[in-house]
């Protein structure tokens, strides 16, 4: 399939700007342009502007596991990984006794990734298996086994976007433009997308809009059922030069009964961070396209500070993998937004009743790991020359029941289900208020 010659990206993430690269590479002639809401990329408030991104092939799925692969060997051996952009470290995943979920999502992975990276993959059987892969964590670990892979790391994921927006810079071919999109620009038929209205009424016009606006899709076009805007908390606390130097090189860890994982420290910060079900905040918003009717979606909100019972949670796991760090103030707490699909498949495909819109997103907190490789294939599918197994995956979805629907359901996600961020940080200060008392 030819592309029309004027492109408009609205999202300036990793699903934006690794399209816009592939576009410059492989459609130079056409007028690519990308719209990003932040005057700075990374967006402050965007998904993928902290320290660190998981970098695995670790996966129950065989589809994803070869195509993460396909990506580190990108961070490992191009550009893409120096300068500090990627560590290999090793990733250990591990689950408790009695978690058949974590327990069976971890062996599928095992036996995929093991295919693929042979003998940097070991089967830990027991929990001293597992405390002899990760040395550093504390004795009281409290999992019943997993594995080792010395073949995933991690990526410093704004050095990494950086590294993207410079790439483009240099290059020259992609245009750049601050805005806020209000809504998508329809032609004389009320089906044709043929660009989008900024919040200040200004319009920007193109052939085809690619819609790469992560968490904040679901303002856009109507995704109720297909995706869902979910909070996942992390954390940051500073630690010792002595702390830093013995838990530099460890693995980083991953609990798939808890969600909780925490990645080797650098400079002096250690992260840790959830992820699982996470928490929703519903806002009543006006249904795109349908004029006078609104829907209530789960949307992305800024600065807004993690629950009290995610920091509990955090402090809990801390006490079981590095003890002496438990009670140490947190120096900065953040929400990270995903845009969860009910399986964790990215939506990657033409929309079926919109000419001129193509959508891009459905990361479901993993999709920074692909940055290398992803671009390449979102244009495969513009083209319409993706392969037939991707293709079928991201797919335009059929919708789920609302109802039942709180985030992916690909085994490797914990915890409880439905939880309303603004409600649980109320419920934390109505707890700190009487405990003063």
């Amino acid at each position: 399939m030819t592309l029309p010659p004027k492109i408009l990206i609205v999202g300036g993430g990793v699903f934006g700007l690794s399209t816009a690269l592939s576009l410059s590479k492989r459609h130079p002639t056409s007028q690519v342009t990308v719209l990003e809401a932040s005057a700075t990329i990374p967006n402050p408030a965007g998904s993928s502007v902290d320290t660190s991104r998981i970098v695995r092939a670790d996966y129950s799925s065989p589809v994803y596991a070869k195509l993460a692969a396909d990506a580190i060997e990108k961070w490992r051996n191009t550009e893409w990984g120096q300068e500090g952009r990627y560590t290999q470290n090793g990733l250990l995943l591990v689950y408790p006794d009695g978690d058949s979920n974590g327990k069976d999502y971890a062996l599928k992975s095992y036996h995929n990734v093991k295919k693929l990276e042979g003998k940097n993959v070991e089967l830990l059987p027991s929990q001293e298996d597992v405390l002899r892969a990760g040395p550093a964590f504390g004795p009281n670990l409290g999992v019943s086994g997993g594995y080792v892979n010395w073949g995933s790391g991690w990526s410093d994921a704004e050095a990494g976007v950086r590294f993207a927006k410079k790439q483009l810079d240099e290059d020259g071919k992609v245009r750049f433009q601050t805005g806020e999109v209000q809504s998508l620009l329809h032609g004389a038929d009320k089906r044709t997308v043929t660009g989008v209205v900024l919040a200040d009424g200004t319009t920007v016009t193109a052939d085809l809009v690619v819609l790469a606006t992560g968490a904040w899709s679901t303002k856009l076009i109507d995704l109720r059922g297909r995706a869902v805007s979910t909070g996942q908390a992390l954390a940051y606390m500073h630690i010792t030069d002595e702390e830093q130097t013995r838990l530099a090189h460890m693995p980083t860890i991953l609990n798939f009964a808890t969600g909780m994982f925490i990645l080797p420290p650098r400079n002096n910060l250690l992260k840790i961070a959830c992820h699982a079900y996470g928490y929703i905040n519903p806002k009543t918003v006006p249904v795109p396209g349908a004029n006078g009717k609104s829907m209530t979606v789960s949307f992305p909100e800024p600065d807004l500070p993690i629950p009290a019972r995610e920091e509990h949670e955090f402090r809990m796991a801390l006490k079981q993998l590095v003890p002496e760090l438990a009670d140490r103030p947190f120096c900065k707490t953040r929400v990270c937004w995903y845009t969860d699909t009910p399986k964790g498949d990215f939506i990657i495909t033409h929309h079926p009743d919109h000419p001129g819109l193509f959508v891009a997103t459905g990361g479901s907190g993993h999709g920074y790991k692909f940055f290398p490789v992803l671009g390449d294939k979102i244009v495969d599918a513009m083209e319409g020359s993706l392969d037939k197994e991707l293709r079928e995956m991201w797919a335009w979805p059929t919708p789920v029941d609302e109802a039942t629907f709180h985030g992916t359901e690909d085994g490797s996600r914990s915890g409880p289900k439905g939880l309303k961020l603004k409600e649980e940080i109320a419920k934390g200060k109505k707890a700190q208020r009487a405990s003063s008392l």
